[in-house]
């Protein structure tokens, strides 16, 4: 079972979705009292040829060119796990959003409340166009990966806005949301309230030297696949470098995973491991790997600085949200 999750002094998740709150409902004010969005100038351009952009519309810029989008949009469907974790984060509850599987729910590391309106329109990378239709969005959120295929489709549906990719740029792709939601000063505030909170922890670990002296590693095992470990090309390995951490020479390198049998745990040397499980446990390596000699040779295993922690959050909840709870588990983990 993954680690309970508990509080820390540092600005955590809860106290950033508050000020995330607070800096909506002032700007919301200064809207009404102004007659428009502290965030709603329109940028030059159109998204239609015409030269100029609509009242109350911005044209973003984005991987598939250029979309006119709502001054600040209200009715949003998001298509993947990063775009569900920034409207949450900006204080928005998506009208539409994809699992990760049918019938699995929304990501589960985010506020329930937060998703009680939010409708499932099928899976990532197969989203029901007629369900997506139905909830009569004023934007949609995706990347290229999953859904540029169907970008023409969904953008005669609402203003589209993709990003290239996701995973290691997300912080890159958290401004473009929150440049395409209308929501730029909330998602600085976030940005700035995440730097803080990552700052305080690598102090709580005993500063810069000490962190970088401590080399971790994210392994997961996966159901009908070989055990990974991620690299930093990754959320979670560029989370581990924003707190300066070390990594073991053969992790330390550009690139997505390295993939290792049950013959090759050696490869998993840390002085901290962090592990989830994908899928059906029974079917993946785990038990090959964690009952095996190798694996309890292994520095951390001897010294018990292995921790188990949610695959759902640490694969896939990309975004501010997301790493704020990975920065409260590896304060609890490494600091007490």
């Amino acid at each position: 079972m993954p680690p309970a999750q508990t509080s820390a002094p540092a600005l955590t998740r809860r106290a950033l979705l508050a000020l995330v709150s607070a800096t909506a409902s002032g700007l919301a004010l200064a809207a009404c009292g102004s007659g428009g969005s502290a965030d709603a100038t329109a940028s030059t351009g159109s998204g239609d040829g015409s030269g100029k952009t609509p009242a109350g519309t911005r044209t973003v810029r984005h991987a598939r060119g250029e979309s006119t989008v709502p001054a600040r949009a209200a009715r949003v469907v998001v298509l993947d796990t990063d775009v569900l974790d920034t409207a949450v984060t900006l204080g928005l509850t998506p009208v539409g959003a994809t699992a990760v599987a049918a019938g699995a729910p929304l990501s589960g590391y985010l506020p329930a409340a937060r998703l009680a309106g939010t409708k499932t329109v099928g899976t990532i990378g197969q989203a029901s166009l007629e369900a997506v239709a139905a909830l009569k969005p004023d934007l949609i959120l995706s990347n290229q990966v999953r859904d540029d295929k169907r970008y023409d489709e969904l953008s005669k549906i609402a203003p589209t806005v993709l990003t290239k990719t996701t995973g290691p740029a997300w912080k890159e792709n958290f401004r473009l949301h929150g440049e395409a939601l209308g929501r730029q000063s909330e998602a600085a505030a976030v940005e700035s309230a995440y730097r803080t909170e990552a700052a305080e922890l690598v102090a709580a670990l005993g500063g810069p030297e000490k962190a970088a002296a401590t080399k971790v590693e994210m392994a997961r095992f996966l159901a009908g696949a070989p055990t990974r470990l991620y690299l930093n090309d990754t959320f979670i390995g560029s989370v581990f470098k924003d707190l300066g951490l070390g990594r073991p020479a053969n992790q330390d390198k550009p690139g997505f995973s390295v993939e290792i049998s049950p013959e090759q745990v050696d490869q998993a040397a840390a002085d901290v491991i962090f592990y989830s499980v994908y899928g059906d446990a029974s079917k993946s390596d785990r038990a090959k790997i964690m009952e095996g000699s190798l694996w309890r040779n292994l520095e951390a295993v001897r010294t018990g600085r292995v921790h188990a922690v949610d695959d759902g959050l640490w694969m896939l909840g990309i975004g501010y949200t997301g790493a704020g709870l990975i920065l409260d588990q590896i304060r609890k983990s490494l600091v007490g």
